[in-house]
């Protein structure tokens, strides 16, 4: 049996508090006390009524307090109990939901509509817009031909699914015969003719790593050559996340935390964990948000991620979403990501 939302084992007092103090801490980013609650007129207790449920609150996890004279803040899990229960999810507008369907009909190719989303959630949101690529169909090794050339150089001949095929020339180490080349070849083409490029290469790493020296002589130029060949760039898209307004976040985030602030730049540099992080929730339906340490990335414990997948075809091909700090007004920033998604996956099947 499910269990009951956290929200229902909080007395109804307590649920109107909690609501009140994440909506006001949002909007102000200062700690709540019980003499601003008072005034809401959502709360219809006394001030001494509201620090004794504060208190309760406090006990149980769901708030904290900065310094012993401040008010209170949500913790992580405050806020978890906010967004799966308590928040008032506001509608977009019909003239915001008409704008993103303009940005997304101006004759754009595929990927211009990828980095159209991703600035469009940025600057919607003020935050940073992260959209995922999708991925390409595996490249399929084939056949490969050596070709010899001038001062040592040899030109590669690389067939993949069945009918492409590239021309790369690398710089061997030493000159090999064309018998030489042709035995090498046909060595690859036996070994590895209808994998993956991926699954091809990595391969080829750990030969290269662990069998070297138990090789033949053409079979160590055969590897060798190979590695050469397959590099990063064989097929594979590795550029697999756009981001956008990664900047907003200096002017949002807590200034006080600029080595946490500096990590998260990094990550967008280098975009692995971003995209780990969407890839494992992309198989969620709808809106998807990861509070702080949820996401289960260090860089990301004082920020927020809400995420959606888009889709083709019918077809889940990506995710897109918004981070942003854990104080960020959620009821606003869901339905912009869910609409976002939404039109995305309209505007890629139009094409």
């Amino acid at each position: 049996m499910a269990s009951k939302p956290e929200s229902l084992l909080i007395p109804e007092r307590a649920q109107y508090v909690l609501r009140a103090l994440v909506e006001e801490y949002i909007r102000s980013g200062q700690p709540v006390g019980s003499r601003t609650l008072s005034k809401m007129p959502q709360i219809h207790v006394s001030p001494a009524t509201i620090r004794n449920v504060m208190g309760d609150l406090e006990e149980l996890g769901y708030l904290t307090s900065p310094h012993p004279s401040a008010g209170r803040v949500p913790t992580e899990l405050g806020y978890r109990v906010f967004v799966d229960t308590l928040i008032h999810v506001k509608s977009l507008d019909a003239s915001e939901i008409k704008k993103i369907q303009t940005n997304f009909e101006s004759g754009l190719n595929p990927e211009e509509l990828l980095k159209t989303a991703s600035n469009h959630l940025s600057e919607m949101t003020r935050m940073a817009g992260i959209v995922t690529i999708p991925r390409r169909e595996e490249v399929v090794f084939d056949q490969l031909e050596f070709v010899p050339l001038s001062d040592q150089r040899i030109l590669v001949v690389l067939v993949t699914n069945e009918k492409e095929i590239q021309n790369r020339i690398i710089k061997a180490s030493k000159a090999f015969t064309r018998s030489e080349l042709e035995q090498a070849a046909n060595f690859i083409n036996r070994q590895f003719a209808g994998q993956g490029l991926t699954t091809m290469r990595d391969a080829i790493k750990n030969e290269l790593e662990s069998t070297r020296t138990d090789m033949h002589d053409h079979m160590t130029i055969a590897i060798e050559m190979a590695s050469s060949v397959l590099t990063e760039d064989d097929g594979a898209n590795h550029d697999d996340v756009i981001v956008a307004g990664q900047t907003n976040l200096m002017t949002s985030s807590d200034p006080s935390n600029v080595e946490l602030l500096k990590n998260l730049f990094d990550s967008f540099n280098q975009k692995q964990s971003i995209l780990h992080l969407l890839e494992h929730s992309i198989a969620a339906e709808g809106v998807s948000i990861f509070i702080g340490h949820e996401s289960g990335h260090e860089m990301l414990d004082e920020y927020s991620v809400v995420t959606a997948p888009y889709g083709s075809e019918g077809e889940v091909i990506g995710m897109l979403g918004v981070i942003g700090p854990t104080r960020m007004a959620y009821e606003r920033i869901i339905p912009i990501v869910d609409i976002t998604s939404k039109l995305l996956g309209v505007a890629l099947n139009s094409k």
